[in-house]
Formats: C-alpha cells, structure tokens, sequence
C-alpha cells in the first residue's frame, strides 16, 4: 500500500477547509491553511475553475483524507456500501463513521484519526471483551469498547481523558471516563455526520 509522508496540512489547502489532520494543532496559530487558505503549488492562488468531473473527484479526496484512505480502501467501502439497502451516499458515510478509528477518535480517546490508528494497532482498546487492533473494524449497535486494564495510564490515554469532558460526543456514542468505557447506542445516519460534503457527487463519480 502506498503511503504519503508530504505534508498533511496540504490536504486541507487542497481541499479549501479544515479537514483537522493534525489534531491540536489544526486548533493554533501554526495551522497552515489559517495562514495559506488556498491550494498548494505555484499557481494555487489562480486555481478557481473545476469542470464537472474536478468537482466530482475533489469531493472524493475530501472524504477519503478525511478519514484517512487510501483509494482502495474507499473504492471497497464504497462497493459495499452500493450493494446495501438506502442511499449508497448515506450508507457510505455511515459505515465510514463506524470505522474503529473514527470511533475512537470521535469519542475523545485520540487527538486524530491517524492518532487513534496508532492506539488501536498497539491494542490497546478492547470490543465487548476481545481485543480489537484493526482500525477498519466497524462498530455494530450494543458493541462496548473498553480501553485495556495496563493501558490506562499511557499517557496518551490520559491526556485524552482530560479533555473528553469538553469534546462534544456524538449522539449515537456514550463514554464514561471513569471507567475507561464507551457504548455504541445505534448506527449513525446521515443527520449525525457532520461534515460538509455532497456525497451524491461521489456516487455520480464512481457511477461514470
């Protein structure tokens, strides 16, 4: 799988808004799209004209680096997705909202997704009892995810705990600091992602 080590900040100058890859620094004077709001290269301050097939793509790329995928991995959720009743657009988001990463990123336990891929790779999270250390796992309804007993005072763990009582959680997900356990109350629909985009422009992609 390849992998980006350019800069991640280019991906919110790329796509013209925050899409908060950096965690507490997208939240500082240092973020680079507050500094530099338009596209990257040198002729980034004159790329204002997209044809309907650039608009397409470029709501593409917005959700798949917001979430963090590469194109395979969106092309697959995206597959699944279609073959589900409801609207493929809903229905991609949903399940892209369930992904381990973005739970436990969601719920406060990581400054980012890419932050939240690291804990959960080191298992240090556990799914109704077992361990859980693929990232891409999604959660179901009634699923209870507990951070591991010898992880509790990682210090990653604990400067999360610090500020999950001013993040605020989304509807679908309950945590309770105290005793390292969140619960996933039902599946999230379109109403409780919030991010701005129109994924009926990437249904209409792929649909080409």
């Amino acid at each position: 799988m390849g992998r980006y080590t350019d800069s991640k900040c280019k991906f919110c100058r790329r796509e013209g808004l925050k899409l908060f890859l950096k965690g507490d620094r997208c939240f500082t004077d240092k973020c680079a799209y507050e500094r530099r709001p338009y596209p990257p290269g040198i002729h980034g301050q004159s790329r204002n004209k997209f044809t309907e097939y650039g608009i397409q793509l470029r709501e593409k790329q917005k959700v798949k680096r917001i979430y963090g995928l590469e194109e395979k991995q969106f092309r697959l959720f995206f597959d699944r997705a279609s073959r589900v009743k409801g609207v493929t657009g809903e229905n991609l988001l949903s399940m892209l909202e369930r992904r381990l990463d973005n739970v436990i990123f969601k719920l406060g336990f990581a400054s980012s997704r890419q932050q939240a891929r690291q804990v959960i790779k080191h298992a240090h999270f556990m799914i109704n009892g077992r361990k859980a250390n693929i990232p891409s796992q999604m959660v179901r309804k009634g699923d209870e995810i507990t951070v591991n007993e010898s992880s509790r005072t990682l210090p990653v763990i604990q400067q999360a705990l610090e500020v999950i009582g001013r993040k605020e959680i989304p509807r679908w997900l309950s945590v309770n600091p105290a005793e390292f356990k969140a619960v996933v109350n039902e599946l999230p629909v379109r109403t409780d992602v919030q991010l701005d985009v129109e994924e009926r422009l990437i249904v209409e992609l792929y649909s080409k």
